[in-house]
């Protein structure tokens, strides 16, 4: 049986990166999977990263607020989702828009992505990324809410009642 600890070892053979590599980050499958991601897809520009970034995250934070706070019994919980959704991707937005603001540093290879876009390196990168997930952001979640309401209010039932 092998040592385990040969198994994870410092990237480049140097532990002041702070950064291992183990059998899952340095496997094919995860690093195929993490290079296919909008962050790291070559060939797209920052706006249309931030885009497809933002429209994940919205129409995935409209669903916790939506059914998990403190209004989730009102009938105004619909609306409160909505909104909370939306302000959490300003939120978002403004603290990568302070990221940008500090000076972006040149991108960090790590194990699964080996090869970060250049646009991360520049301001204004971060700042066409960060315009991007705020409109690709309360777009997701709008349509989340759209898809909520269809859902909530049958028309999907009915629908598949008059195919049958």
């Amino acid at each position: 049986m092998a040592d385990r600890k040969d198994e994870i070892q410092p990237v480049s053979g140097d532990p002041q990166i702070g950064n291992l590599e183990t059998p899952i980050n340095s496997s094919g499958i995860i690093r195929a999977y993490i290079n296919s991601l909008p962050a790291y897809r070559p060939n797209l520009s920052p706006q249309r990263r931030g885009l497809e970034i933002g429209m994940a995250h919205g129409y995935w934070l409209f669903g916790p607020y939506t059914v998990a706070s403190q209004f989730r019994n009102s009938p105004v919980s619909d609306y409160v989702g909505l909104f909370e959704a939306i302000v959490s991707i300003v939120v978002l937005t403004i603290a990568l828009s302070l990221y940008a603001s500090v000076g972006a540093q040149k991108p960090v290879a790590t194990v699964p992505a080996t090869n970060p876009p250049q646009t991360y390196s520049t301001e204004e990168g971060w700042s066409e990324f960060a315009g991007g997930f705020l409109i690709g952001g309360v777009g997701g979640a709008g349509v989340a809410y759209l898809v909520y309401q269809v859902v909530k209010s049958g028309v999907l039932e009915t629908f598949g009642n008059l195919l049958s």
